[in-house]
């Protein structure tokens, strides 16, 4: 039996589970398991990998996607000055890293990004922030980072961000988890009355389907979109990494 899995804290819900479980039943791929891997560190691999010898690869959620970078024995395949990893293939006990965030965001924010989407802000500044700056980057979109604190590149905190900056950045894109089930009631502290028919506001988080961020841009009048089907594409481009030839 083939094992693959995702590491992450906390994990009590998984799409990336329940989606491949699904994807394994529908398509009749009766030799492999996809199971959660809830560790506070990286540092329990170690003990995942003893628990499962069958390991044959692994996703990455929060909090471990920059963490996990150390322990990676190749990093060829990741993009360069793209600082976060989602995707382990295992070869020979050797960690190769991948990022398939990039694939999914980058493609779901092209289907609804309008010209007049030039300045974007980035709420949050962690792993996941790590794949959009990159996408952003390569599309020639700029942007800032707000984050609570000034710190590690941030170029905002919240209390900063006014009418001003709302107005001059029309694509606005949360990478956080605030809003994530059950936390349903948390949102970003922008100030969402000043946004217009103009913006585009993406939340990373799919669980609520629509976020109180992005229904407080509803209700301003602004595109709106989850992260379910960058999620999906990130997880079809993980199973390629891993069925595909060393």
């Amino acid at each position: 039996m083939k094992v693959y899995g995702i590491i992450g804290y906390p994990l009590g819900h998984s799409f990336s589970q329940k989606y491949f479980t699904e994807k394994f039943v529908t398509e009749g791929i009766n030799d492999c398991n996809y199971k959660i891997f809830a560790i506070k560190s990286v540092d329990g691999l170690k003990d995942v990998l003893i628990q499962n010898p069958d390991l044959n690869g692994f996703n990455i959620t929060i909090p471990h996607k920059q963490s996990i970078l150390s322990l990676l024995d190749d990093t060829t395949k990741l993009p360069q000055n793209l600082h976060a990893c989602n995707c382990v293939k295992i070869v020979n006990g050797k960690f190769i890293g991948f990022n398939t965030d990039v694939i999914g965001f980058e493609e779901t924010l092209l289907s609804q990004l309008k010209s007049h989407h030039t300045h974007a802000l980035i709420l949050g500044n962690g792993g996941a922030a790590e794949a959009v700056k990159f996408v952003l980057n390569k599309l020639n979109i700029q942007y800032k980072v707000v984050s609570r604190k000034l710190h590690d590149g941030s170029d905002l905190t919240y209390a900063d961000i006014n009418e001003k900056i709302i107005r001059e950045h029309l694509l606005i894109i949360n990478t956080t988890p605030l809003g994530t089930f059950p936390n349903v009631d948390e949102c970003p502290a922008i100030p969402y009355q000043y946004l217009t028919a103009q913006h585009f506001l993406y939340d990373l988080v799919y669980n609520p389907p629509k976020t109180l961020f992005l229904k407080k841009g509803e209700e301003q009048g602004t595109a709106i979109k989850n992260g379910y089907d960058m999620l999906m594409i990130q997880a079809e481009e993980s199973w390629r990494i891993w069925n595909e030839e060393n």
